[in-house]
């Protein structure tokens, strides 16, 4: 089978929601048949990085419903998380930490210090920068929410085995990882 149908072959086979598993009953849902024809799936199916978009989508889809209950995102629990392991950190290294650009950091420290999750100071050794620190409320957020985040990691990738799960966190790191050391070489 060529590599370029696989994953539409996949797709085909999935189970929907309303479908269960069985164990032998014959209160089994009848499959669904092969899907259309969608030239424009074709194409796009093949690019990486609509993929890699695609599946940004879905984990932020899914983070939002298990943590809807406040009014946060993932790159603020990112941040909320950087700053819980590294308290005083200046804007740079925020950003470096997590791979922002400067605007983007200034951006969320903002909606973060107005929702006082976090606290910033007019740094003592270069009065140019500012050191932020997470305060107590973006702590006990954090901690609130750590089994929301880790199950929302979870449902991510549940649809693969165990081992295609350990396999794609090696390639996924080993991708981010190359690129970031071309990027650190230019």
């Amino acid at each position: 089978m060529p590599d370029d149908t696989i994953g539409d072959l996949e797709m085909t086979t999935k189970r929907s929601p309303t479908q269960r598993k069985t164990d032998g009953s014959t209160d089994v849902a009848k499959p669904p048949g092969p899907e259309p024809f969608n030239p424009l799936r074709q194409v796009m199916w093949r690019r990486p990085g609509f993929l890699i978009r695609r599946l940004t989508q879905i984990g932020q889809a899914i983070f939002f419903d298990l943590c809807k209950s406040e009014s946060i995102t993932p790159l603020q629990v990112g941040m909320l998380t950087a700053l819980s392991m590294n308290p005083w950190l200046d804007q740079k290294a925020i950003g470096r930490e997590l791979s922002l650009d400067r605007t983007t950091t200034a951006e969320v420290l903002k909606r973060l210090g107005d929702k006082g999750l976090v606290e910033t100071r007019v740094n003592p050794d270069d009065r140019r920068s500012r050191l932020t620190v997470i305060t107590k409320e973006g702590l006990k957020l954090i901690n609130d929410l750590q089994e929301s985040i880790h199950r929302s990691q979870e449902l991510l990738i549940e649809p693969l085995s165990p081992d295609d799960r350990a396999v794609f966190m090696k390639l996924l790191a080993q991708l981010v990882d190359a690129h970031e050391k071309m990027d650190k070489r230019s």
